[in-house]
């Protein structure tokens, strides 16, 4: 064994071994607060501050009032409770088309004569038929998507096909009057002078940011979205839990249409329509990544509270709904944009 002195390489290499490694760059709080969900956030509240500014120079004081506040409240409470369920859907990385005709369904089957008979005595009654419709939609959706490994966007295109046409067949294509006057006197009710719908969107949006957020069921929501099969190796029943979001999804929809029959005195085939794409703009606009991983409760509630005041903002002005879609479009379209942005530096931000 050789005991000269070191060579110059072996010096170089035990100086380099030594000598400490470069840190990466730490960004900055505000930098990674801006970058992550709250950040995303303070942007949806201050586009709805914006908003609500545009609101109060343009319309004035027909805007700007308790009463017209909460008739925004009361238009995004709807669309705002449906979105809850399709967010879960979205961060597993699914979608659900359905979710506006299994609205109208529930609420054509909830209104039948025989099921209002039913419920005289017992109003809950027709609120319990809604979400059991919607549940059993959701889980012929979860069953064909899960174990018949059928493309979510196909299952549930057909879905909103079928649960529509099926609505028809029920109603006849004809109008239902709500008479269970037990049933419009509490859903018309309020709180503290506040709509029990109101009431009623906020209880699933804490619900839906609690399950999310705060338990397993959400973490393997999450992990789904992530990876599908990396969730599976971890231990995630995955077929089983995406029946579940499904159901889920669906639910919610029958609680869309107790409310939205208190609101219109109506169960007919035809509520519902385009709800399925109101709900996931909201949602994707929030920032819930449409291919899954990341969900925001909050965001969602935030987006569907910018759509509704979007469309208060032009009746009050008397503009032209083609106008307003347009607007839509536009804010879907930068939402998008934005997200594929958040997502590509992430991707690329380095790990330890």
């Amino acid at each position: 064994m050789s005991t000269g002195s070191p060579t110059p390489e072996s010096s170089e290499v035990a100086a380099a071994a030594e000598s400490p490694r470069p840190e990466p760059e730490r960004r900055s709080v505000a930098s990674r607060l801006l970058s992550g969900p709250a950040g995303r956030s303070i942007g949806l509240i201050i586009a709805l501050l914006i908003l609500i500014l545009v609101g109060a120079v343009t319309a004035g004081s027909d805007f700007m009032n308790l009463d017209n506040m909460l008739v925004i409240l009361r238009l995004a409470s709807v669309i705002g409770v449906v979105a809850i369920g399709v967010t879960f859907v979205i961060t597993a990385g699914g979608i659900d088309l359905s979710v506006g005709s299994v609205l109208g369904l529930a609420s054509v089957v909830a209104s039948l004569g025989a099921i209002q008979t039913a419920a005289s005595g017992f109003w809950p009654l027709m609120v319990f038929v809604s979400i059991a419709v919607g549940v059993v939609a959701g889980l012929t959706n979860g069953l064909i998507i899960a174990y018949g490994k059928v493309v979510a966007f196909m299952a549930t295109l057909a879905m909103l096909v079928a649960a529509r046409g099926l609505a028809e067949l029920i109603s006849q294509r004809q109008t239902q009057v709500v008479s269970n006057q037990g049933f419009l006197s509490f859903f018309r009710g309020d709180l503290l002078g506040i709509s029990w719908v109101v009431w009623i969107f906020a209880l699933v949006s804490v619900a839906g940011w609690f399950l999310l957020n705060r338990t397993t069921f959400g973490r393997r929501t999450v992990a789904i979205g992530g990876n599908a099969t990396a969730a599976r190796l971890a231990g995630v029943n995955v077929r089983r839990h995406l029946t579940y979001l499904y159901m889920l999804s669906g639910a919610t929809a029958g609680i869309a249409a107790t409310m939205l029959l208190s609101r219109t005195t109506a169960g007919t085939s035809t509520h519902g329509q385009l709800y399925e794409l109101d709900a996931i703009a909201a949602v994707v606009v929030g920032g819930t990544l449409l291919i899954g991983g990341r969900g925001t409760i909050g965001g969602t509630v935030l987006g569907v509270l910018l759509f509704a005041t979007l469309t208060n903002v032009f009746t009050q002005n008397n503009l032209s709904t083609s106008v307003q879609l347009v607007a839509k479009g536009v804010i879907i379209v930068v939402a998008v944009l934005l997200q594929q942005r958040f997502a590509n530096r992430d991707s690329s931000a380095p790990t330890g």
